[in-house]
């Protein structure tokens, strides 16, 4: 299939304006509070107990988002040697590689982005390896680099069924947290404050679920590309009245463009699921790329691993480990197939893309079969594209975009 010289035109949502100015105030705080004796600052894990240490006053930074914001400057690539050269695998996380060669290079994208130096200096460093190992061994690194203390949990990983024991024994680590954290920093957690902060979190989870629920509809308001700009105050502002707040406005546009039958993407002919990590570094590429063919990708496994279960006022800490126990990257295969099944269900998934990122093992799912089994038991069709999340010399364009027409192509025929 030859692409039109001819580019669709999308239709913007209006409360990007107002992200941009949240996410400023987000990082210009967090500079401000490092800078402030008075004040401290936590490090956490994208999906860890950051509940817990807002809840006992620190502000909290997450830095796989920084790990994203390199990727997508498409700077990665000149950082991972960096790592490399002070014994980290190439073959590794390339978020990891490339944040810790940033600041062996002493540079950041929030310099460029915000007018700040980079990221606050921590004075503790929280870590869940419910999505993978790897963030240990990133944020000892930075333990180390900054003389700072390391503390994590570290939920049973790969399950079915999760248990009553599974959920106990979590909320007893994130117990044991709470423990460590007041004897370090001579602190006694309020439990009102963590009861509201929770509440206040899983209301802006619970916010975006149903946000990208819209996406449900013919023709979608939204994109899996334009979950990824406005899911960053459900991981980074989670547990704020600031991020229900603007989860509130953003669907209600998303409501207002179900009505008026406004489309993501004009004259929607595909609906696509992606599962997988994005690819940062060719993520306007891509959607402009799927844009012009007349494919919207309606839903993912990635921006639905902030859709959390609502919590019902009892126990937080029980809210926090089933939630932390429940998510998607924890699970086996077969508990993972039959989400990803439910998912191509309700959302009229035409077909799906596996990213196969290279340094990314935990959250790419084509290399166990998963893929193969979908197109043979459930007919369901499925192209998988070998990339990266944050390092773009494991990424072919030209081939990737040549197989993504490919694939429309073969969608084509099925409709015919």
């Amino acid at each position: 299939m030859q692409s039109k010289a001819t580019t669709v035109q999308r239709v913007e949502i209006k409360a990007q304006a107002r992200l941009r100015s949240l996410l400023k105030d987000y990082f210009v705080n967090l500079d401000s509070a490092a800078t402030d004796p008075a004040r401290k600052v936590a490090w956490c894990t994208s999906v860890g107990p950051c509940e817990i240490l807002t809840a006992f006053g620190f502000e909290v930074f997450f830095p796989e988002n920084h790990g994203a914001m390199l990727g997508a400057k498409k700077v990665s690539h000149r950082f991972v040697p960096r790592a490399v050269g002070v014994g980290y695998s190439a073959e590794t996380c390339s978020y990891m590689n490339s944040d810790i060669g940033a600041a062996l290079a002493g540079y950041s994208p929030l310099q460029e982005a915000y007018g700040i130096a980079g990221p606050p200096k921590p004075d503790v460093l929280v870590y869940s390896t419910n999505q993978c190992r790897e963030v240990q061994d990133w944020w000892y690194f930075f333990g180390r680099r900054h003389d700072t203390p390391v503390m994590g949990v570290c939920p049973p990983g790969h399950l079915g069924e999760v248990t009553e024991e599974h959920i106990a024994f979590v909320r007893g680590r994130l117990l044991a947290l709470i423990q460590q954290i007041e004897t370090r920093f001579d602190l006694r957690l309020d439990w009102d404050r963590l009861r509201e902060v929770v509440a206040l979190s899983s209301r802006a989870s619970g916010l975006w679920r149903e946000l990208l629920e819209t996406a449900r509809s013919h023709p979608s308001p939204l994109t899996f590309f334009d979950g990824l700009i406005h899911m960053a105050p459900v991981i980074v502002m989670r547990g704020s009245q600031q991020a229900v707040d603007y989860y509130e406005e953003l669907l209600t546009e998303m409501q207002d463009r179900v009505r008026d039958g406004v489309a993501a993407v004009p004259d929607e002919r595909f609906r696509l699921y992606w599962e997988g990590m994005p690819v940062w570094p060719k993520i306007r590429e891509l959607s402009e790329k799927f844009l012009n063919l007349h494919a919207v990708i309606a839903a993912s496994t990635y921006c639905n691993s902030w859709a959390f279960e609502e919590y019902d006022g009892g126990d937080p800490l029980w809210w926090m480990a089933k939630t932390a126990t429940e998510i998607f990257i924890n699970r086996d295969e077969q508990t993972k197939e039959v989400f990803l099944l439910d998912m191509f269900r309700r959302f009229d998934i035409d077909g799906a893309i596996f990213h196969n990122a290279r340094t990314c093992p935990n959250n790419t799912n084509s290399r166990f079969g998963m893929a193969q089994r979908l197109r043979e038991r459930h007919e369901t069709p499925v192209l998988v594209i070998d990339g990266d999340l944050s390092d773009v010399r494991f990424f072919s364009t030209a081939q990737t975009m040549t197989n993504i027409e490919a694939f429309i192509e073969q969608l084509e025929e099925r409709k015919r």
